[in-house]
């Protein structure tokens, strides 16, 4: 399947490439984003230009692919977001990274926002989950915003690149929260 383009009054969510790589690589480097993550930031401009690839060229039946976050002011990548462990017509995690000088401005929620309803709407999922470092406040912010539920902590739920392991919270939305929250009548 190939990832939509997607509009907001802000952004432009597409499909990553490898033209990203400067961008990503501005913020992959930081030790802010890819560790509260899962990811060890990135160590050269080659490093990230072969993650883009693996984003883009080597996908498992389980992963849709990555889509970059671009301001429509000018054009610039600012962060990612991801439907991954798919499952057809039943559930997807919803995963976002966003450069650090732009935290602070909503544009995480306001792109998961349209991730969200491109899930349910489109792929008829029937919930979408995210799961974030019980420390990692921001995203935790982020995802109450959309009105995604706390459903508890996975103790020892995730193990970093590091080989450490982290317990996680998990929030989950699922399709009747969706249409009650957005108030989006399903159209058949």
């Amino acid at each position: 399947m190939n990832l939509p383009t997607l509009f907001t009054n802000r952004l432009i969510i597409r499909p990553i490439s490898i033209l990203d790589a400067d961008d990503m690589y501005e913020y992959a480097k930081t030790p802010y984003v890819g560790p509260t993550a899962g990811w060890a930031p990135h160590t050269s401009i080659q490093e990230t230009i072969s993650i883009i690839k693996a984003m883009t060229i080597i996908k498992s039946p389980y992963e849709l692919g990555c889509w970059a976050i671009v301001l429509k002011a000018n054009n610039k990548m600012i962060g990612t977001i991801e439907l991954y462990n798919y499952f057809s017509h039943f559930k997807a995690e919803l995963g976002y990274s966003v450069n650090p000088a732009y935290w602070g401005n909503g544009y995480a929620t306001e792109a998961a926002q349209e991730v969200i309803s491109y899930g349910f709407d489109f792929l008829d999922l029937k919930r979408i989950e995210v799961g974030t470092f019980v420390d990692n406040y921001q995203s935790q912010r982020v995802c109450e915003k959309l009105g995604f539920i706390k459903e508890g902590i996975a103790r020892s739920g995730y193990v970093r690149y590091d080989g450490k392991i982290f317990d996680k919270v998990v929030f989950g939305m699922t399709l009747e929260e969706y249409r009650q929250i957005y108030k989006k009548e399903r159209i058949n």
